[in-house]
């Protein structure tokens, strides 16, 4: 019988690689690649026009597309978030969080994590490419995008949010072009809309966790006000809900007696959820987190989901 054994020297260095993919891993924030679940919008709602359930083949080979996307964006999200960590390693060091994060607590070593970033950056785009060129290109534009959020945007009021609400639209355009599906503009002004109201809620959390020290951690902090956010979530959340309703009245993909009206209320009772998380129980920092751990919230998501499916597949045909 054979039997192998590592040498201390050995299993030293075994353990330093799978520390170091460890904290590579949580420099990449996987709980953020929830946000990458928006590509398959596009599945969703052109159920009519690009796949049907009674064709299992067409209807694996989309799905595997669109499935595929997904795993492209979120290599490419998680070089972001590495690269942007880099870039803000001092920032979060004072942070009472994000200090603990692999970069600004130096588990993970400054030059590895560029190095780990590019080579995904890389693969990610041959991915893309390969996959189609207009989802390689979309992914192209939400590289460049987010890179100059990292380096400069983010330090513009307003212009850091606008850029992580074109961050979700990227990424339902990019579901879209994946699978070669058009979908309403709507959908996209919503999927927009919507974003921008987490982004004005995270900065509303930010401001009530690092209290007087915001500033040192997030320099637009110094320049946002609670009350100010208070009235743009306000703005925000009502824009989203007029979008959203607007969009099952006018798009020419749904059921054409209007039946998806009948998910309004559950739209807003989400937004109006998380208000109150935030607000509140002042969790708006990490929307992931919310989504996870605060039951009426997943429930208004699913129960959503369930009801938009249930409509689309009764009434599938009549747009």
């Amino acid at each position: 019988m054979l039997s192998l054994t590592l040498n201390p020297q050995g299993a030293s260095q075994v353990s330093t690689v799978m520390a170091a993919f460890g904290s590579l891993l949580a420099a990449a924030r996987p709980k953020q690649w929830i946000k990458n679940l928006l590509l398959y919008l596009a599945v969703f709602f052109t159920a009519n026009e690009v796949w049907y359930p009674g064709d299992l083949g067409e209807t694996a080979s989309v799905v595997g597309k669109a499935t595929l996307a997904v795993l492209i964006f979120s290599m490419l999200s998680g070089a972001m978030y590495i690269l942007n960590d880099v870039v803000d390693a001092e920032r979060d060091r004072r942070h009472p969080k994000k200090r603990l994060r692999p970069i600004a607590s130096g588990r993970l070593s400054i030059p590895t994590a560029r190095y780990a970033a590019a080579l995904l950056t890389a693969v990610g785009l041959a991915g893309a490419f390969a996959l189609g060129q207009p989802f390689g290109w979309i992914s192209a534009v939400y590289v460049l995008m987010m890179l100059a959020y990292s380096l400069a945007l983010k330090q513009i009021v307003m212009i850091d949010v606008a850029v992580i609400s074109a961050g979700f639209v990227l990424r339902a355009a990019a579901g879209a072009a994946a699978i070669d599906a058009p979908i309403s503009n709507w959908l996209y002004l919503c999927a927009g809309l919507g974003a921008l109201f987490i982004a004005l809620c995270k900065r509303r959390g930010e401001i009530e966790t690092a209290g007087a020290g915001a500033p040192d951690q997030r320099s637009t902090l110094a320049m946002y006000t609670p009350a100010l956010l208070d009235r743009l979530i306000i703005g925000a959340a009502m824009a989203a809900a007029a979008a959203y309703a607007l969009y099952t009245l006018t798009a020419p993909n749904l059921p054409s007696n209007n039946a998806m009206l009948l998910t309004v209320p559950l739209v807003l009772i989400g937004l109006g959820r998380y208000a109150y998380l935030v607000k509140v129980r002042r969790m708006g920092e990490s929307p992931e987190d919310m989504l996870t751990s605060d039951v009426p919230l997943a429930a208004s998501v699913f129960a959503w989901l369930a009801m938009t499916a249930a409509i689309l597949i009764a009434l599938r045909g009549q747009t």
